[in-house]
């Protein structure tokens, strides 16, 4: 599904990270773990195509991301839900209209109506449908952001951090709506440094986990 062939990526004229492979494949769970500015938000680009690489191969969904254009890297991301460190919105829609938005855009608003009480529900966000961004707490935001990711039906959910500001118990209340997604088939790449929380999750789904330090990449082992 994902594929990163001896990939390198810089800044400045630094390089962050060489030579780093990593596949990702159909309905897998993996976290992604490492120290702050080791590079995770970099590879999370990387894989939805944000990012192109200084070198090496990403291919995404057996296409080469460098060969897309610009309408081939929108259509490529419809199969991608993206869940920012940031969850940001739009403040004068309400979080209902925040939610459907991607698939307003293209076009498919019946589609939307029709699934997002369902959606809403699921993520526990049917009393605050109406409500504005602003007016929303952090748990409530990330949820609303997950919910934005899945809208469009994706085959695969990209996380950044996606419980690092919120309590321990919303953060429990995400981690089980990831793992019900996998369990639906969709793969799972989450970037995380709170390593309670991987303990936690690989008790109910089948987890590998990545460490992304000094510019390589390795799958951790039972340290955790």
């Amino acid at each position: 599904m994902v594929e990163l062939d001896k990939v390198s990526y810089g800044y400045g004229g630094a390089a962050l990270f060489s030579q780093l492979s990593l596949r990702l494949p159909e309905g897998s769970f993996h976290f992604l773990t490492g120290p702050s500015g080791a590079g995770k938000t970099t590879l999370l680009r990387l894989c939805y195509a944000d990012l192109l690489a200084g070198s090496g191969k990403v291919r995404l969904f057996g296409q080469d991301a460098a060969a897309l254009d610009r309408d081939g890297v929108a259509l490529l991301r419809r199969r991608i839900g993206v869940v920012h460190q940031d969850c940001a919105f739009l403040d004068h829609l309400s979080i209902a209209e925040n939610i459907a938005l991607p698939l307003t855009v293209s076009g498919r608003a019946q589609e939307a109506a029709q699934n997002l009480p369902e959606l809403l529900n699921w993520v526990g966000l049917t009393a605050q449908a109406g409500q504005l961004p602003p007016q929303l707490s952090g748990g409530e935001r990330q949820r609303a952001a997950l919910a934005r990711a899945v809208i469009m039906s994706p085959d695969m959910i990209i996380a950044d951090e996606p419980t690092g500001n919120v309590d321990w118990e919303m953060s429990q209340r995400l981690l089980r709506l990831l793992s019900e997604l996998n369990k639906m088939g969709k793969t799972i790449l989450i970037a995380t440094h709170d390593l309670q929380m991987i303990r936690t999750l690989k008790t109910d789904v089948n987890a590998r986990v990545l460490r992304l330090r000094d510019g390589t990449l390795a799958q951790a082992g039972a340290d955790l």
